[in-house]
């Protein structure tokens, strides 16, 4: 059954679903919770958890990624943000915090973002995430990756991410203008690289090709992005992920047997919605407003990503998330709220176990259901 709506006689669209659509439904077996596993690996790398930190300035700084390295998840540090830009951010987003009106909030955070990056405070910032004993990772936007790419590698990352609004593995530039090689770029690096965002079958299924480690589904930034109303782009997570998941699945067997990991990215806001995204098929889960709701966060209750102060097109806006609890009880647990907020991985641990599942890579398999509102 076709599952294409007609929107008018000229035009056809197909019918995908939110994470608020659908829902994971019971099987005849349930375990206790301390029987399930939520380990994950990419390349070499072993995860006790499989949550990324988006690499935004209000959700990761040098400290919040070790934090979170030292939980078992995987911190990625944004190497385009205050942290490489400032000798001491510290200051500059404590004012952030302090801003009450939007417009002067844009205007001072592009005034901060325009100072440059600086190559050896890249190296410093990753040094110290690398002299705390994590894994070190840590992100460019596409058209930064090339300058920048010597300097990420020899402070020694081990995951470098490529992450973008939307990657795609056939860019067109403008005349004058290198568009990044994606398959010869991740040829020649020594260091298994995740990239994205990829919201369809076919997207993604040319991001593997090109030797990705992983593919971030999803265009990031989630609560503080304002891509639909500026763009009119949306990408519903449940069946993007799903998409992607059978782009991963048809790649394996084109390979001959390699296994890209699938990562969602963006517009999951709780417990409930990082279980969906798994049982939609993803390997893990990059946040960004899910943990700038920690106490310790950087954003300080604050959260936005590199969009909202784009000298162009803002496609993005500083939101206020407020501080829930400290990023370990907001992993770990325990929760004081019941809104799916706090103890991600003990709600995960939990769905699992009640759907009879030890492992992710079997809940991915769970059963799933619509219901129409």
């Amino acid at each position: 059954m076709s599952n294409e709506i007609e929107i008018g006689r000229g035009k056809r669209a197909r019918r995908v679903y939110t994470f608020d659509e659908i829902g994971i439904v019971p099987t005849r077996r349930t375990r206790d919770p301390e029987l399930v596993s939520t380990a994950w690996s990419i390349d070499a790398f072993q995860f006790d958890i499989p949550v990324l930190g988006a690499p935004m300035d209000s959700v990761m700084s040098p400290a919040a990624a070790i934090a979170l390295g030292e939980l078992g998840g995987l911190g990625v540090l944004n190497l385009e943000g205050l942290w490489t830009r400032h000798e001491d951010p510290e200051p500059l987003l404590a004012e952030l915090a302090t801003v009450d009106d939007e417009l002067a909030a844009v205007a001072r955070m592009r005034e901060l973002y325009a100072a440059p990056i600086q190559a050896e405070l890249i190296t410093a910032r990753l040094g110290e995430i690398r002299d705390a004993g994590v894994t070190v990772a840590g992100a460019l936007s596409p058209h930064r990756t090339a300058q920048f790419t010597e300097t990420v590698v020899n402070a020694g990352v081990d995951l470098f991410v490529i992450r973008g609004n939307t990657v795609s593995a056939e860019h067109v530039s403008q005349e004058g203008r290198e568009p990044l090689n994606l398959k010869q770029f991740i040829y020649e690096l020594d260091v298994p690289v995740i990239v994205g965002g990829a919201a369809t079958y076919q997207s993604a299924l040319h991001l593997m090709r090109t030797g990705a480690a992983g593919v971030l589904v999803g265009f990031g930034g989630g609560a503080s992005s304002t891509t639909r109303a500026t763009l009119g782009i949306r990408a519903p997570m449940a069946s993007a992920i799903a998409d992607v998941a059978g782009a991963r699945s048809d790649y394996l067997d084109e390979s001959g047997g390699r296994y890209v990991h699938v990562i969602a990215d963006g517009g999951l806001g709780t417990s409930g919605d990082l279980i969906k995204a798994i049982a939609c098929g993803a390997d893990a889960v990059m946040l960004g407003s899910t943990l700038a709701k920690a106490s310790d966060a950087p954003g300080r209750g604050w959260h936005w990503g590199q969009e909202a102060h784009h000298e162009d097109l803002p496609r993005g806006k500083r939101v206020q998330v407020g501080s829930v609890a400290p990023l370990a009880q907001i992993v770990n647990g325990p929760a004081n709220v019941a809104d799916g907020s706090a103890n991600l991985i003990g709600a995960l641990r939990r769905a699992m176990a009640t759907t009879g599942y030890s492992e992710l890579k079997e809940f991915q398999r769970v059963g799933v259901v619509y219901a129409e509102r």
